[in-house]
């Protein structure tokens, strides 16, 4: 018997993209329906689309069957009783998916589904069966990350529109170090909405904070999330801090987990990208239920291999295929020599330098190497994970639960750790060559590779995270007791690293057995020589979380308009990190490098409440209905003091098809460690400055560098306000916008990159200048360790303290819209889709201090750009569905170059096909699917994206390198 799956996932106000079936309605206790009493297929489908039900119904059980009208106010439980009235058929929960069977039982519908609504808590509020109010949320399902054509989680965060693919991700990893991007040593991937920084998104796993990731703490680690355990991902794109405390500024990532799952399926993807890169993933659930109770495991494993830049026209130096300029290095293989004269001489090919003479070298010029051949874009990774749910009930009113997620990734790529360095070689270097006659040092430009291999990094990341708890139904209300524990685990070592201490002793060795041959063409050195001549770099970060909670919620009393419901907890965490290095690279001896001053730990003790109340309810008729929410949390920080955060909300629907909402709400980010560590990493230092109320134009000033001991939280105030449209003259149209306004201040950041003007630009800068420093304390700065007097002038010859150290300075502005349109109608044997969504930015206002002028950064290299689109029509037809999605991202300007250029727009197509097979009713089937993602094989934009130490085409913020990839996929389900 087919099965056909009639309706799907929670339903939400607003969108992130055309793959997210809209949410806000699925997130009420109750909803409006308006279905008409008709065909009981087409009347399900319509419930699902109002009530955010999944629904699956056996053709033969519904074919010519009646639906009941169904209108007004209603709970989903109700709203379903009602509509199978007389059908002789019944509801069976299963997985959390509503299953009709043969057989009348309405009460038992009504008792499976206002369970589940009872049971839920949705992102954005701690009341179970509601959803934020005035907040947008979307949702993506299981069945949309399944028809997105990605493989893993954190290929899916980068296609929505909210996010900027700028930060700690693996493919921005080496490229730049904004956004906290250079703290990611096992090139982990994390989420950065809005373009704030991945540290002012905050990513729960079913409601729990896990482990954070990298260097600093900076992130949650999508990479290490098993896909096939993920039933949804949940997201808020609001200010939360009044619900979950520390870094939901921009918003919340919730990722849900299938901890109610029952029955077997397995999983098994390959995929190419035209055969320069490939990937292969293995996935299995099982599950049993019992009355009472559920167990589920999952298991996942996944390999993808490295992509070079040797694959990828555009990941080189040299930029002139592009228009742009020749940025390869002088560092080559064969080498380059700068006589003592400074002229300039090529070290010719085809010659192993044992013989080279004077008149053999090619005068004019360098030889230039493109450093990038030697890189990979991406990184080879393999990742093995897996997950555990447990739930039982002890008694009618008291359930306890226990879940887990370890997961064990390795990754190695080729990357530049160190950069190279020129080497000066004498007359007593046994392969010196003398391009001039004088006999004096030569310098050598060498590229170390040839011999030493390219220089790179392999590692591995651990993280197993945990919560565990029992609830208890106390009347009306929930009581939850929970704690959780979490541990990331991050090692990364050097490959290939050159000791830079080494290789000059040998450049001035003065033996064939002893020196370095710098002048021959490809690796002509004996092999022991180089491993006597390699370094090495170790890294080691610790990170842990311990967590414990108490929540209730439930009704207080009821209104004439419904429930008022509330909830309240108390939570507390403690967060430790630990760094540890060992780096083998400018000293005879490996150095231990630890950041002093690093906490030892940070307690966080928090208490929280939320109400929401129903105003006034007209039913159909105007003014509609009207629903307030207020919220507040109070945190106690061991190490930055407290703060207390309130949120606002509201949501009217004035005419059926109409909703207006709003909210209001503060928020706050805490200080990572690496930025709390105060004066241990502190440097005072005597400098001459340019200042124009100088007689000489010059001041001589002492400048503070490092941190300020006194760093406290980021500060954000958000506000919302959308509409949702479902105009009754089309069924099944859906509309909806959420304009967002965000100010950000007091973030961490310094000013010292600017330091020639601090005195020439006091209007800007005044606030971190001491034009009249006290003598006592200029005094102390002397006598204090950390001090640096590299003009040994005295105390008495300072004239200013400019602070250059990092504190809290600058603000920003965000502005912008989201925007959805959904539209999905039957159409004979199934079902056609069409979906719109974006992100329309307004501006991204950055300020570096309170008296400096805004700047609109908007558009501009390293921040998100003014349009963002994901669009996808679909089409389900029997056993077989097909969608073809559009990606598009909005042209900019890259500032980083002179004169600053524009880059182009980039819109790609993504095209999915399927099929299921061999379904049954007792539940086992096949399906298979295609997916080709960059249909047509669209390169990224050209951009002169300049790094610290190279160059190349493309912008791996805003696009990706991979190019058309293609991959075949089998789902099987007993």
């Amino acid at each position: 018997m087919r099965i056909r799956t009639i309706a799907a996932v929670l339903a939400a106000s607003t969108s992130a993209a055309a793959l997210y079936a809209p949410a806000a309605r699925a997130q009420q206790s109750e909803a409006r329906y308006d279905i008409p009493a008709q065909d009981l297929a087409a009347a399900l489908r319509r419930y699902a689309e109002i009530s955010g039900k999944q629904v699956i119904a056996a053709e033969q059980i519904v074919a010519g069957k009646l639906s009941t009208a169904v209108r007004g106010r209603l709970t989903a439980g109700a709203a379903l009783s009602r509509l199978l009235a007389g059908t002789g058929l019944s509801i069976d929960l299963v997985e959390g998916t509503l299953v009709a069977r043969a057989g009348n039982g309405g009460g038992d519908a009504i008792e499976h589904i206002e369970q589940l609504d009872a049971d839920i808590i949705v992102t954005g509020t701690r009341i179970r069966g509601t959803g934020p109010v005035g907040s947008p949320v979307a949702v993506i399902d299981r069945a949309a990350f399944e028809h997105s054509g990605r493989a893993t989680l954190a290929e899916l965060i980068q296609t929505i529109p909210q996010n900027f693919s700028g930060g700690p991700t693996e493919a921005v990893s080496g490229s730049t170090a904004r956004g906290n991007a250079g703290t990611n040593l096992g090139f982990g991937s994390g989420i950065n909405l809005r373009g704030l920084g991945s540290g002012s998104t905050l990513t729960l796993f079913d409601n729990g904070r896990p482990a954070l990731g990298g260097g600093a703490g900076a992130f949650t680690d999508l990479s290490l999330v098993p896909s096939v355990a993920i039933e949804s991902i949940e997201i808020l794109t609001d200010g939360a801090s009044a619900i979950y405390g520390s870094d939901a500024i921009a918003g919340v990532v919730n990722i849900r987990f299938r901890n109610r799952y029952e029955g077997f399926e397995a999983r098994l993807r390959a995929g190419t990208a035209d055969g320069d890169f490939g990937e292969v993933q293995l996935s299995q659930i099982a599950g049993a239920g019992w009355d009472g109770g559920n167990l589920t495991l999952a298991a996942e494993y996944y390999r993808r291999g490295n992509l070079p830049s040797s694959r990828r026209a555009f990941a080189t130096e040299d930029l002139r295929p592009f228009g742009g300029p020749d940025l390869r290095s002088n560092f080559a293989n064969p080498g380059s020599i700068v006589a003592a004269n400074g002229q300039v001489f090529g070290i010719p090919r085809g010659q192993d330098g044992t013989r080279l003479t004077r008149a053999d070298l090619v005068p004019g010029g360098f030889n230039r190497g493109d450093t990038r051949r030697n890189i990979d874009i991406l990184p080879r990774q393999e990742t093995k994970s897996l997950y555990l749910s447990a739930e039982q009930d002890l008694a009618p009113t008291i359930s306890v639960f226990a879940r887990a997620l370890y997961a064990d990734r390795r990754f190695e790529t080729r990357r530049r750790l160190f950069g190279i360095q020129a080497q000066r070689v004498t007359s007593a270097n046994p392969y010196y060559v003398d391009p001039i006659g004088t006999g004096q040092p030569i310098t050598v430009y060498y590229d170390p590779a040839a011999d030493f291999g390219p220089e790179g990094t392999r590692g591995r990341a651990r993280a197993f995270n945990s919560s565990f708890g029992a609830r208890a139904d106390v009347g009306d209300w929930s009581v939850e007791l929970s704690g959780g524990y979490g541990l990331q685990r991050e090692h990364d070592e050097g490959v290939n690293v050159v000791h830079r201490l080494k290789l000059q002793r040998a450049a001035a060795a003065t033996t064939t057995a002893t020196a370095i041959n710098l002048f021959g063409d490809g690796g002509v050195n004996d092999p022991a020589l180089i491993d006597s001549l390699r370094g090495g770099q170790t890294r080691d970060v610790r990170y842990e979380v311990l967590s414990a909670a108490l929540r209730a919620d439930g009704t207080l009393f009821a209104l004439p308009a419904g429930d008022v419901k509330a909830a309240f907890g108390a939570e507390y965490r403690r967060d430790r990190l630990r760094y540890h290095a060992l780096i083998d690279v400018t000293s005879d001896e490996p150095v231990v490098s630890t950041i002093p001053g690093l906490p030892d730990q940070r307690a966080v003790k928090a208490l929280y409440g939320e109400i929401v109340v129903p105003a006034f309810d007209a039913g159909a008729q105007f003014p509609g209905a009207l629903t307030l929410s207020a919220a507040g949390r109070y945190e106690d920080y061991s190490d930055v003091g407290d703060t207390a955060n309130p949120k606002f909300g509201a949501r009217w629907v004035p005419l059926s098809g109409v909703t207006l909402r709003a909210s209001y709400g503060r928020s706050f980010r805490a200080p990572y460690f690496t930025e709390l560590v105060g004066a241990a990493n502190a440097l005072y230092q005597t400098l001459r400055l340019p200042d124009p109320k100088s007689p000489t134009g010059q001041t001589t000033a002492l400048g503070l560098f490092g941190f300020r001991p006194d760093l406290g939280p980021e500060k954000a105030r958000s506000w919302t306000a959308g509409v949702d449209l479902e105009p009754r003259f089309a069924p099944g149209l859906r509309l909806s916008a959420t304009w967002f306004d965000i100010a950000y201040r007091d973030r961490i950041a310094s000013a010292n990159f600017d330091l020639q003007n601090f005195l020439v630009r006091r209007d800007i800068y005044g606030s971190l200048v001491d034009d009249a420093p006290d003598p006592a304390l200029v005094s102390a700065y002397f006598a204090d360790p950390s001090f640096s007097n590299p003009l040994g002038v005295t105390p008495t010859a300072i004239g200013a303290i400019v602070d250059g150290r990092t504190l809290n300075l600058s603000s920003a502005t965000v502005r912008g819209i989201d925007f959805d349109l959904t539209f999905a109608r039957p159409l004979a044997a199934g079902r056609v889709t069409l979906s719109l969504g974006g992100t329309r930015m307004l501006k991204i206002g950055s300020k570096v201090t309170d008296a400096a002028p805004e700047q609109n950064v908007l558009a501009t290299l390293g921040n998100p750009v003014k349009l963002r689109l994901r669009g996808r029509a679909g089409l389900e037809f029997g056993a077989f569905d097909g969608g073809i999605a559009v990606n598009h991202v909005g042209g900019y300007r890259n500032l980083t170059v002179t004169p600053a250029e524009p880059v182009k727009s980039w819109t790609t197509f993504d095209l999915q096909l399927g099929t299921r097979i061999a379904a049954s009713a007792s539940g086992r089937s096949l399906r298979l699917a295609l997916s080709i993602n960059n249909l047509f094989d669209k390169a990224p934009p050209y951009v002169r994206f300049l790094t610290s130490n190279s160059a190349f085409g493309y912008d791996p913020e805003q696009a990706s390198a991979i190019g058309r990839m293609a991959a075949l996929q089998a789902v099987i389900a007993w």
